[in-house]
């Protein structure tokens, strides 16, 4: 079970950030949101790899049955890149190398945007 981080908006801030699970183990990531049947709207998920990469923090929504925003962040906590992501998708990658993947309900599309620094505190 991953702990719990609030993903706070340093360029603008939120009122509610995002209370997200921090996912960094390989079972984590590899579970991700699938097989769930819904998503409520405070949770989610930050998948953490290891370095910047747009391979690395591409996903699938295979399993997954409801849309997702999905924000990326880069090592120096910038937002790079954002999407809605439909659930039964075969595949989505950031346009530019990130090392998290921030996966929450899609009412927090606007509290994120590409360019925005953010921060991770413990929740």
């Amino acid at each position: 079970m991953p702990r719990f981080i609030h993903v706070n908006n340093l360029t603008k801030p939120v009122e509610q950030p995002a209370r997200v699970g921090f996912c960094d183990s390989f079972l984590c990531k590899l579970r991700g949101l699938m097989f769930r049947p819904r998503l409520s709207p405070d949770a989610g998920l930050l998948l953490v790899e290891k370095r910047d990469s747009r391979l690395d923090t591409s996903i699938h929504m295979f399993f997954v049955p409801f849309d997702l925003a999905v924000f990326w962040i880069d090592s120096d906590m910038t937002v790079v890149d954002k999407v809605i992501a439909k659930s039964w998708r075969p595949a989505y990658l950031p346009k530019a190398n990130a090392r998290y993947t921030l996966e929450i309900h899609p009412d927090h599309w606007e509290d994120y945007e590409i360019g925005d620094k953010v921060e991770f505190k413990n929740a």
